[in-house]
């Protein structure tokens, strides 16, 4: 049975993330924030951070996986995945931009955890990997994917264009998804590693976004892209029946982490907007029914309330991981709902701390506009709640739409 209590082996690491956030990524947070696609030279030294919290696992290329060809160790097990959302949370009080750009830690690292090869984890160990899968006709629904990889001797050969690549300028691989027969659905996309640097494989441009500016996005073009066939992760076949689940497992890991960053921000919102309206002379008091505290304190408590019923949902979906039970609900119950609460609640914090909300005075609008990818990317709320459904009411993607 899961135990609520952050585990004494991790207890230093969240105590290093928390450091790390107070003291190197608050300070440097408006500074890139104004600086897009500068990049944050002082995370260089912090690289081995999340190696660390991973150390052990043996199942990482740099973040954590979720692995289902392994038995379930007796009892409970609190391993890569606990330890990475924790220190997630940790490090996204401090400024979600920043972690994403933390080297070696990018989604695609999440993608060859969760479905490499022990060959393919060792030949892609320490190496930073970018994630590509949103393309210029399809955003949420990745089923859509256009992209595509035939195979011609011993390479794949790659065509098509992607956006939105988050740290995709600054990673040393790219994890791109694409199909091997449009015609044969879902069962045909699989993902592909590309090293920088491969001929055909170009950088478009970088985006400018509303937040996470610290962190750069780009646009990839792949015009005829050869690609090592052992570069391909999970299983080459087309199997219709298994149809999408063995590049979707990857979304297992990613949701919760994704989720995990959700909490760190909702947290920062709050931990600011109390000293404000305390600062203010609102008092809010535990003790008394929300109904007969002034209408701030009573807004203040409800958004805590959300905040920790995300939290403790995104604590299951990857201690879920952990022990190898399959996770797919929870995980998309644990982004949904750290998503919405953190877009709701750092909204409303900017509206109960007024002019100082609203201004650069305090950090409380760029995270209003940090918060907002953090509902979108991974699957948008609206995908997560049709994800749900589908697995609540035994639909297929099929039966329900």
């Amino acid at each position: 049975m899961i135990n609520l209590e952050t585990p004494k082996k991790f207890r230093m690491l969240v105590e290093q993330a928390h450091q790390v956030a107070a003291e190197i990524f608050r300070p440097n947070s408006r500074k890139y924030d104004l600086a897009e696609h500068s990049y944050p030279k002082e995370l260089d030294m912090l690289g081995a951070l999340l190696d660390g919290m991973n150390a052990g696992s043996g199942e990482g290329a740099g973040a954590a996986g979720v692995r289902r060809d392994k038995v379930a160790d007796e009892g409970n097990r609190n391993g890569s995945n606990l330890s990475t959302v924790l220190g997630v949370m940790e490090l996204c009080w401090g400024d979600v931009g920043l972690l994403l750009s933390m080297p070696r830690q990018g989604l695609g690292n999440s993608a060859i955890a969760s479905v490499a090869s022990d060959e393919q984890l060792k030949r892609f160990e320490g190496r930073w990997a970018a994630m590509a899968i949103t393309e210029p006709h399809c955003g949420s629904d990745s089923a859509a994917i256009r992209t595509t990889a035939r195979l011609d001797g011993d390479h794949y050969v790659l065509n098509g264009e992607k956006i939105y690549v988050t740290a995709g300028e600054r990673a040393d691989l790219v994890v791109v998804w694409a199909t091997l027969d449009r015609s044969a659905g879902r069962a045909a996309i699989k993902s592909f590693v590309v090293e920088k640097g491969t001929p055909g494989f170009e950088l478009v441009r970088l985006g400018h976004k509303l937040g996470i500016r610290a962190s750069d996005t780009a646009h990839f073009s792949l015009v005829d892209c050869r690609v090592p066939k052992e570069n391909l992760l999970g299983d080459p076949t087309i199997n219709v029946e298994k149809g999408f689940a063995g590049v979707m497992q990857t979304f297992d890991n990613t949701r919760p982490l994704v989720a995990g960053m959700a909490v760190g921000l909702t947290r920062a919102c709050l931990e600011e907007t109390r000293k404000l309206l305390t600062q203010a002379g609102v008092k809010i008091d535990y003790q008394r029914p929300a109904a007969t505290q002034s209408a701030a304190a009573a807004e203040f408590l409800r958004m805590e309330s959300d905040y920790e019923a995300a939290r403790l949902l995104t604590l299951q979906a990857a201690w879920m991981a952990d022990n190898r039970k399959p996770n797919s609900l929870q995980a998309s119950m644990a982004k949904a709902k750290a998503g919405r609460t953190c877009v709701e609640v750092a909204l409303k914090c900017v509206e109960l701390s007024g002019t100082l909300g609203y201004s650069e005075h305090s950090l409380l609008e760029k995270w209003a506009r940090d918060a907002k990818i953090l509902d979108i990317f991974e699957g948008t709320q609206q995908i997560q709640l049709l994800i749900i459904a589908r697995r609540l009411l035994g639909k297929s993607s099929a039966e329900l739409k």
